[in-house]
C-alpha cells in the first residue's frame, strides 16, 4: 500500500507541475486502458475432453509521463494489471500485487549524434524476433539496462549493458557476494549486446551480437560464477514497389541456464509480402528453428528466441516458445496470410500455419498440426476494438509433444478474445 500511495502522489505532483510550468510542450502525459476478455479451450496446449474451458477478463491500465529538455528526456510509465474479480469486496489492498513501474529511464544527449539511455526500459528491434516489447502480454517486457546510442541519417549503433541483482534490504544494495537467485524465462545475471543497423535505398540490414550470463548454482568453488550464452545474427528487409522480403538468420552457442550446452543452434526465417493497389495484402513465409538432436548428454541443438515478442510468431495460440517448447524438437513453420481492408477504419487478418518438428519425436512423428488465426480490427473515434479467433487442428505428433492422449483430448481446440484499446492523450 505504501508503494501504491507513493505512486499516486508522484502522479499528482507531475500533473500539478505540468499545470504550473509555462513550457507545457516539454511535458506530456498520456494513458492506456486496455481490457481483454479471453475464452480458452486449447490455448497454449491441448485441452482434455472433460475439462471446462477457461474464461476471464483482465485490464491493463497505464499512465505515461515524459519530460523533455534540450539535453535530456525523462520517461516514467506505471501500470496495473487488473483481473476482474481478483479482489473480494472492500479489500483494502490489491490481492495480486500487480502494480508496478513498467518504465523509468532518462536519456542524456552526449553530442549531436550520441546519447545514453539508462534505467528500466523497453528494448525492441526490427521485427522483435530477439528483442521485443511483448505488448500483447498485459504486463509487457522490460529490461533494467544502460544503452550507449549513436544515430546518423542512415546508420545507428546501440551498445547495451545490464547487471541484475536480487532485492536486498534495506535499500536494495548487496553488501556480500553477487549470486543472483532469480530464475526462469532466461532471466539473465548479466547482458551485453551490440546492435548495428544500416539503411540503403531499398534494403535495411541489422546485426545483433548478444551475450547473456546466467547464474551457476552447481559449482561450490565458484558460487558467484555464471555461464554464458551467445546469440548472433542478422535481420534483412528488402522493399521495392509493392513487394517486400524479410530474412532472419541467428545462431546460438554457449551455456544455457542449468548448465545445458547449446551447440550452434539456429533460427532461419523468410517472409515474402505483396501489397496490391486494391485487394488484400498477401504474405507467404517459413521459419525453421533447430531442435534438440540429443547428440550428447548435457548438450542441445535447440534454439530459443530469448527476449522477443514470441506471441507474434508461430501462431497466436502460443503453442511454441511462449514459456514452453524451450528444449524440444524445434519447429518448422510454413505460413500464409491475407490482410484485407474493410473500408477506411477496419481490417481483417487471416493466417494459416502448418507446423512440423525440426527433429522427430520419440515415436517418430514430425507433423504437429495446423492453426488458423483470424483478427478483426475496427477503429472508432479515439479508440479501437479488436476481436480474434484461433483454431488448432492437431496432428498425431502434437498429442505426443504435449503429453495428451488423443482419446482423452477434446475434439475442438480453439481460443477467442475481445479487446478494447483506449489511449487518451491527457497533456500534449
Amino acid at each position: 500500500m505504501k508503494k501504491l500511495h507513493s505512486t499516486y502522489l508522484l502522479t499528482a505532483c507531475l500533473w500539478a507541475a505540468s499545470l504550473c510550468t509555462p513550457l507545457l510542450a516539454q511535458f506530456t502525459l498520456d494513458g492506456e486502458f486496455r481490457p481483454r476478455a479471453e475464452y480458452r479451450h486449447g490455448f497454449g496446449s491441448l485441452i482434455a475432453r472433460d475439462a471446462e474451458p477457461g474464461f476471464s477478463i483482465a485490464t491493463r491500465a497505464r499512465l505515461n509521463a515524459a519530460y523533455k529538455q534540450p539535453g535530456y528526456t525523462f520517461y516514467l510509465s506505471m501500470q496495473d494489471i487488473l483481473v476482474w474479480g481478483e479482489n473480494r469486496q472492500i479489500l483494502p489492498a490489491d490481492q495480486n500485487n500487480s502494480f508496478s513501474v513498467f518504465q523509468a529511464w532518462a536519456e542524456v544527449k552526449l553530442g549531436e549524434k550520441w546519447a545514453t539511455r539508462f534505467g528500466r526500459q523497453v528494448i525492441s528491434y526490427d521485427d522483435q524476433r530477439i528483442f521485443g516489447g511483448l505488448d500483447w502480454a498485459q504486463q509487457g517486457r522490460n529490461h533494467d539496462a544502460a544503452l550507449l546510442k549513436f544515430t546518423d541519417s542512415t546508420f545507428l549503433a546501440h551498445l547495451g549493458l545490464a547487471f541484475s541483482q536480487d532485492l536486498a534490504s534495506p535499500g536494495g544494495y548487496q553488501s556480500v557476494g553477487n549470486a543472483y537467485n532469480t530464475t526462469g524465462f532466461f532471466t539473465y545475471k548479466t547482458m551485453q549486446y551490440l546492435y548495428l543497423k544500416k539503411t540503403w535505398k531499398y534494403l535495411t540490414g541489422s546485426l545483433i551480437l548478444l551475450n547473456n550470463g546466467f547464474q551457476r548454482f552447481d559449482t561450490a568453488d565458484e558460487p558467484d560464477g555464471a555461464g554464458y550464452l551467445q546469440t548472433l545474427g542478422t535481420h534483412l528487409e528488402y522493399s521495392r514497389g509493392r513487394v517486400g522480403l524479410a530474412l532472419n538468420a541467428f545462431l546460438q552457442d554457449g551455456e544455457r541456464p542449468g548448465g545445458l550446452q547449446a551447440r550452434w543452434a539456429y533460427l532461419l526465417g523468410l517472409d515474402l509480402t505483396y501489397r496490391p493497389e486494391t485487394g488484400p495484402g498477401l504474405g507467404l513465409g517459413m521459419e525453421w528453428i533447430s531442435g534438440d538432436d540429443a547428440a550428447s548428454p548435457g548438450e542441445t541443438g535447440a534454439f530459443f528466441p530469448l527476449y522477443g515478442t514470441n506471441h507474434k510468431f508461430n501462431g497466436f495460440m502460443d503453442y511454441f516458445y511462449v514459456g514452453n517448447h524451450g528444449n524440444s524438437v524445434g519447429l518448422v513453420d510454413l505460413h500464409a496470410s491475407a490482410n484485407l481492408r474493410l473500408g477506411k477504419n477496419a481490417g481483417l487478418l487471416g493466417r494459416i500455419l502448418y507446423f512440423r518438428g525440426a527433429e522427430a519425436l520419440p515415436d517418430g512423428n514430425r507433423s504437429l498440426g495446423t492453426e488458423a488465426d483470424l483478427v478483426l480490427t475496427r477503429n472508432f473515434d479515439g479508440f479501437s476494438l479488436k476481436v480474434g479467433y484461433s483454431h488448432m487442428f492437431p496432428a498425431e505428433g502434437m498429442f505426443t509433444l504435449k503429453g495428451v492422449d488423443r482419446a482423452s483430448a477434446a475434439d475442438w481446440q480453439d481460443w477467442a478474445w475481445l479487446m478494447l484499446v483506449i489511449k487518451p492523450g491527457l497533456i500534449r
